[in-house]
């Protein structure tokens, strides 16, 4: 076959194309080499290739540094369907028939998310494809986010307060929150007797927190600025699970959001819904990037889990509470019971 064929030339142009993504994916040469299965200088010539056929410069050198130029932003944009449309034709071409017979989906969670939110989730993905290699990464906050925006991993599922640019957040769920003490802590026996526990009760303990980079600090900070109050920090750990147990060991206290919560704890549960919002958990993918037939339908699957939970306690709260009295019901409540 003649090199100058046009089957040959849209064959090169695909090799080019997918070099450029993985490089713009990889951020390096070196590592987009690594993925390709090839030398470094033959990534080099396929990238060198596609600018002199275009006419542009792709990316800024600085080093070993690569950013993109803004013609090679846009180049990435048109490029990243076409590239990761063909490399998955054949996962797509089964999801049109209901099959699922094999690829991959990663998926980023921090650890309550993992125990808390996916376990019906994952058991029903699992199921209906067990030929479908799951992988889940135990990632928070900026963690989770750069495996996100590198393509590490398909999407992510967890709580947004700030949401980039770049980045879709849909919520799938909320919970309440809740302040969880000893059950023979002073504002526990408050709260046994009837009274009302305040804001103010609980800036004079002692809390237990997650790590101060995460959303649940930031939120608590939030909320004793606007009401005037201070608060100190006693202790930092990691997870719901944790700090849940040294509360039960008299620790500390602490605001969490009832997620975490099974009611077999020995611990007082205390709402707060009066100073502090609803704590949403949702999908977190980067904005234009394209789903596979697995992350898709893990999505589907996901979401009609917490729709079925919230139709069924919308059921319950009609037949349970009279006509006049009955209000929809908070979806902090539509907890998977797994």
């Amino acid at each position: 076959m003649s090199e100058d064929s046009p089957l040959y030339y849209k064959n090169n142009r695909l090799k080019q194309l997918r070099a450029f993504h993985q490089v713009v994916r990889c951020g390096s040469i070196s590592r987009a080499a690594e993925k390709l299965y090839l030398s470094q200088p033959s990534v080099s010539l396929q990238i060198q290739a596609l600018e002199r056929e275009l006419n542009v410069t792709l990316f800024e050198r600085r080093g070993p540094h690569l950013k993109l130029t803004p013609e090679g932003e846009s180049l990435y944009l048109l490029a990243e369907p076409l590239v990761d449309g063909i490399d998955k034709l054949q996962e797509n071409f089964s999801a049109q028939f209901g099959k699922l017979e094999s690829g991959e989906l990663n998926i980023g969670a921090g650890e309550s998310t993992i125990l808390y939110i996916l376990p019906e989730p994952v058991r029903r993905f699992v199921a209906a494809y067990p030929k479908v290699h799951l992988k889940m990464h135990n990632v928070t906050g900026r963690d989770g986010l750069k495996m996100l925006k590198a393509d590490e991993i398909d999407f992510a599922v967890g709580s947004m307060l700030d949401v980039p640019e770049d980045i879709e957040y849909r919520p799938v769920v909320t919970y309440d929150p809740m302040l969880i003490t000893p059950l023979d802590h002073p504002l526990a026996d408050k709260a046994r007797a009837g009274e009302e526990v305040t804001l103010e009760d609980v800036s004079q303990f002692g809390l237990i927190l997650p790590p101060s980079h995460l959303s649940t600090w930031r939120i608590v900070k939030y909320v004793f600025q606007q009401h005037n109050l201070t608060f100190t920090v006693t202790l930092e750990a990691g997870g719901w699970e944790v700090i849940k147990k040294y509360v039960e060991l008299g620790m500390g206290i602490s605001i969490v959001t009832d997620i975490c919560l099974t009611r077999d704890e020995k611990l007082m549960r205390i709402p707060l819904t009066r100073y502090f919002p609803q704590r949403g958990y949702g999908l977190v993918m980067r904005r234009g990037r394209f789903l596979s037939p697995q992350a898709r339908r893990f999505i589907e699957i996901m979401e009609q889990v917490y729709s079925d939970n919230l139709h069924g306690l919308a059921q319950l709260d009609s037949v349970a509470t009279p006509p006049e009295k009955r209000t929809a019901p908070s979806r902090g409540r539509s907890r998977s019971r797994t």
